[in-house]
């Protein structure tokens, strides 16, 4: 994954994620005591709802900050290290679900991303997920670019928000079959005063590695300043989130 978590802050501040992934688990289909597997399961907390829901799960991340919270909440449930790329279980699973986690992984990797998740799965396996989509906070994400710019900087960005038609297109060609897709807006409000600069520093490290702190603050300010007619509203930041959900079967 192109991206390192700040775990505790991430649980005080970003618990919107997991939050929304609960609306995520009434697209699944398999029934209680299915098997499981929570793909970039981060600090657990999904993981746990599924296990309360009746499926025997295991839970999946490459992060050691995210395991550690994950196994110290929830010592009841496997969880084990690994890449969503790579993973091998020791036993295919009747369900692979995944929140807000396919769309850090570099677009060239999706097909072997979908590959190895279709491997992983019994037959008339399901993948359930939400990711983020084509347009996913691109307001702030182009707004940043052009200060980049501005200042003779490279923006780089480290993720992969695709279409539907994008991703079902890797997803049915790589071992599944989608049955059902939905790409929607889903305006996301930031926890603190100071959201939109909390939320870059959370999800958008990649662009500011290697800048020196004073060149950060400045582009942090400039960003404030240029998008705050657009994104704060009523004393709090609002991030112009596109999701993508998606439900795929292994014939």
């Amino acid at each position: 994954m192109n991206i390192s978590w700040d775990s505790n802050n991430y649980k005080d501040n970003f618990s919107f994620v997991p939050s929304y992934g609960m609306d995520v688990m009434n697209l699944i289909q398999k029934g209680r005591d299915s098997t499981a597997l929570d793909l970039g399961c981060g600090n657990g907390r999904l993981t746990n709802e599924l296990e309360k829901k009746g499926f025997r799960v295991i839970g999946l991340d490459q992060s050691n900050e995210m395991l550690s919270l994950a196994r110290r909440d929830y010592p009841g449930i496997i969880f084990i290290e690994g890449d969503a790329v790579s993973f091998s279980l020791k036993e295919k699973v009747d369900l692979i679900f995944s929140n807000a986690v396919l769309h850090w992984i570099d677009e060239d990797k999706q097909p072997a991303l979908i590959e190895n998740i279709a491997s992983n799965l019994k037959d008339g396996g399901e993948l359930v997920l939400e990711m983020g989509g084509k347009g996913c906070a691109e307001t702030v994400h182009s707004t940043l670019e052009g200060i980049f710019s501005e200042k003779g900087l490279e923006y780089k960005r480290s993720f992969y928000f695709p279409s539907i038609g994008e991703y079902t297109s890797i997803i049915d060609s790589h071992g599944l079959k989608t049955d059902y897709a939905i790409l929607f807006d889903r305006p996301t409000v930031q926890k603190n005063p100071d959201g939109l600069v909390d939320w870059i520093k959370m999800f958008n490290k990649a662009p500011f590695e290697g800048l020196a702190e004073d060149v950060k603050e400045n582009i942090y300010e400039e960003a404030r300043i240029r998008l705050k007619d657009s994104l704060y509203h009523n004393g709090s930041w609002i991030i112009d989130y596109v999701r993508l959900r998606i439900r795929a079967h292994k014939s």
